[in-house]
């Protein structure tokens, strides 16, 4: 069980979206995300940042030898609106500071209220903006949508529209990350040939929550799915746990350290 809690704990953190979007950020705190994205036992996939971060990540994710580690950032966030031009603008800006990833809330309120179109020509737009090189995740808000026949609505659409990865939550709303939500996504996500990725987000800081969505999604796409191409895990506190399992069971095992 060690063994099999720490092949998990590896994995789980080449899965990880590092993420810091809060209103107290500054460059210093930036720079020390940076720093934990590159582990004692590999790095995460991807750092999370605000756009106006997303140059400084890069910097010093590169001088630190961290080339391989993606940035994020968000945009339409966390309101979802649907201004189609705004949010295009925000997601060209994203593209042309360097960002990898972008992370663009999908208009929920505007589908709640019976436009199901405000969505799709948002994605379309978005996608547009990113082009080939950098993904467009889309996070439909899966909280604020709360019908499973809703959240598999957005899904289709955003699958449709060009989407690169659907995400469920902002972790700005009451109700994140659930397995119910995730397992309609992933099911929207297996209809269509498992070429979008996921990305569960708000609420995950464990292990066992770590456990739960690679299982989920193993169980609809296959264990081969699950990679950092296709499964990411956004947070912001899973990480420590992590670490924190891997130096637990060295210490069982004898190991000591990572």
């Amino acid at each position: 069980m060690i063994d099999a809690d720490r092949q998990l704990a590896r994995r789980a953190i080449g899965l990880l979206d590092l993420t810091s979007l809060n209103e107290s950020d500054n460059d210093e705190l930036i720079r020390a995300l940076c720093h934990r994205a590159l582990t004692p036992v590999g790095h995460v996939a991807a750092v999370c940042v605000y756009p106006r971060f997303v140059t400084l990540a890069r910097r010093t994710l590169d001088e630190l030898g961290g080339t391989g580690v993606r940035v994020a950032t968000v945009t339409n966030f966390p309101a979802g609106r649907d201004d189609v031009t705004a949010a295009a603008a925000e997601t060209r800006d994203a593209v042309n500071a360097g960002a990898d990833e972008v992370d663009v809330v999908y208009p929920y309120r505007a589908l709640l209220a019976g436009d199901d179109t405000a969505g799709r020509k948002l994605v379309r737009t978005c996608k547009e903006a990113c082009g080939n090189r950098v993904l467009l995740k889309v996070i439909l808000e899966t909280g604020e949508l709360a019908d499973p026949a809703i959240i598999a609505k957005a899904s289709r659409d955003a699958i449709a529209a060009g989407a690169d990865f659907l995400k469920t939550s902002t972790g700005k709303v009451a109700v994140n990350a659930t397995p119910e939500a995730a397992n309609v996504m992933l099911a929207e996500i297996a209809a269509n040939g498992g070429r979008v990725g996921f990305k569960p987000a708000g609420g995950i800081r464990t292990l066992a929550d770590a456990r739960m969505y690679i299982e989920l999604a193993g169980a609809h796409l296959g264990t081969d799915w699950v990679t950092p191409q296709h499964l990411r895990l956004g947070a912001s506190s899973l990480l420590d746990d992590l670490l924190r399992q891997l130096a637990l069971s060295d210490g069982a095992s004898g190991k000591g350290g990572y």
